[in-house]
């Protein structure tokens, strides 16, 4: 999460999941007890349209405008698994007299299960295509831990351990554990982002419930959904930190703080790239017809 001559990369799945930095001292907090189940937990198949702009900016280079938008189309089920279309597009003004326009387009398919996350993102600066990332990575029993297998940038595979979780499971585990009342979810996460090659470090600070309130109509899209009025809620802010590196005080490489609704809706964005915050509106949002299991 750069500026200024360097893309703005934000992984799809991240915001289903969706600033406040959290410091970790000693590193990430690890949740109290066993770890929540997510197997009773359903999410809503769902189009919504998030308009961004420029909220707090930061540090020695800091940023003149950001405005862009986010298209997120997820849907699925718990037996068949879970698909994400997603672009951004943002236009950055670094005030250097020049303006970037990043777009990143990517599509995901977790299993059922969370077996097999099949994963595809390519990422362009001003028209010019940036990098790629193609691949699949596999729950292996047999090898105890996760095969990665990728295609682009370049054939590779490798393992993982056991212990990663994929993003649809991993906002299914945020939700349960809100649920069940933590406050906080310590997850380690693989999404294919990047270069495909990276996981990360998560931890997630779970806020106080917020129930409905008829009225209290909210102001964006969210508060003309039906399907969302009467739905309870949670502040939560996930914060990321790099998998390789361990013990002292770490500080977060981005983090994400979003109202997160028990069927997956994500709303009222903000995204930190430490440089600088995006905001990031709900502008329209349409729930889509969910598959019953058979």
């Amino acid at each position: 999460m750069k500026m200024a001559g360097t893309p703005v990369r934000l992984s799809s799945v991240r915001l289903t999941l969706a600033a406040l930095l959290v410091a970790a001292c000693g590193g990430p907090v690890a949740a109290q007890g066993a770890a929540p189940s997510a197997g009773a937990v359903a999410l809503a198949s769902h189009r919504a349209v998030y308009d961004l702009k420029l909220s707090q900016t930061r540090g020695k280079r800091p940023m003149n405008s950001v405005r862009g938008r986010i298209l997120y189309d997820f849907s699925g089920s718990v037996c068949e698994g879970y698909a994400l279309q997603f672009r951004q597009v943002s236009e950055l003004d670094s005030g250097e007299g020049r303006v970037m326009v990043s777009d990143l387009r990517a599509t995901t398919f977790e299993e059922a299960g969370s077996k097999r996350l099949r994963f595809h993102s390519q990422n362009f600066i001003d028209d010019q295509l940036r990098d790629a990332v193609d691949g699949q990575a596999e729950r292996a029993p047999e090898k105890n831990g996760i095969v990665v297998r990728l295609t682009q940038p370049a054939d590779k595979s490798f393992d993982l351990g056991i212990d990663l979780v994929f993003p649809t499971e991993h906002v299914r585990r945020i939700i349960a554990a809100a649920k069940e009342g933590k406050t906080i979810l310590e997850v380690a996460v693989y999404d294919g982002s990047e270069s495909g090659e990276k996981s990360y470090d998560t931890l997630t600070v779970i806020g106080h419930p917020i129930k409905p309130d008829p009225a209290k109509q909210l102001e964006d899209a969210a508060g003309k959904e039906n399907a969302l009025t009467g739905m309870m809620r949670w502040p939560v802010t996930i914060s990321y930190f790099d998998k390789t590196k361990s013990g002292g005080e770490q500080t977060p490489i981005y983090a994400i703080t979003f109202e997160l609704y028990e069927n997956g809706v994500s709303r009222s964005l903000l995204l930190d790239y430490n440089d600088f915050v995006v905001s990031g509106e709900m502008t329209s949002i349409e729930m889509k017809s969910d598959k019953p299991c058979p």
